[in-house]
């Protein structure tokens, strides 16, 4: 996860960019790209359950791409409120709605039009009715303040150029004693300023 965004980064570049890459793997979870994906990837590497993955929609699931497994983190309560920053496709989102129940409340944000769709398409077709996904970014929460149990993100807050700003939102939207759980890339070197300045490197 790179320290800073260099200055002269065109951030609303970098943005359209990220937006175009996922919006493709929404639609072609299947082509050609530089990171893993799929429920087969999420069993066997990053520890989901098989049979859980096997009940969610494949329009769920066939998109997912993160980098590792939040919701094995720690626990997550009936009735309880939890928020997907980046939720993609939908599936740790609808994996969480089950978690918290009917009872509970579960809120995916993305920016991407074609996730946000799949990911509607996914809670309806599960009859998730405590389940919503909401356009937005990780630097604007469309939340309100404290009004959220458990922060979920799973390999997002890498792509964001302006991180002290979305952790900055995390930390508005928590409840006192409310929980983040963080699945991400990190690095133990600072990236030179050229690497930072490549945008193909922030996309994935």
């Amino acid at each position: 996860m790179a320290i800073a965004c260099p200055i002269e980064l065109d951030t609303g570049a970098l943005r359209g960019e990220i937006s175009n890459i996922y919006g493709r793997v929404a639609i072609e979870p299947t082509a050609e790209f530089h990171f893993h994906r799929g429920p087969g990837y999420a069993a066997e590497f990053l520890g989901y359950d098989v049979d859980e993955l096997a009940s969610l929609p494949t329009e769920c699931t066939a998109s997912f791409a993160g980098t590792g497994n939040p919701l094995a983190i720690g626990p997550i309560h009936p009735g309880e409120t939890i928020l997907d920053i980046g939720c993609g496709a939908g599936m740790d989102l609808l994996l969480a709605g089950r978690r918290v129940g009917p009872g509970g409340r579960a809120v995916g944000i993305d920016m991407t039009d074609e996730m946000v769709e799949r990911a509607r398409n996914s809670t309806v077709a599960r009859g998730m009715k405590h389940v919503e996904i909401r356009k937005g970014d990780a630097t604007a929460l469309p939340v309100a303040d404290g009004s959220v149990d458990i922060v979920i993100s799973n390999g997002v807050l890498n792509l964001v150029p302006e991180k002290e700003l979305a952790f900055s939102e995390i930390v508005r939207v928590l409840r006192p004693g409310g929980r983040l759980h963080l699945a991400d890339i990190a690095l133990d070197t600072e990236l030179s300023e050229d690497l930072r300045r490549n945008i193909d490197l922030w996309t994935g």
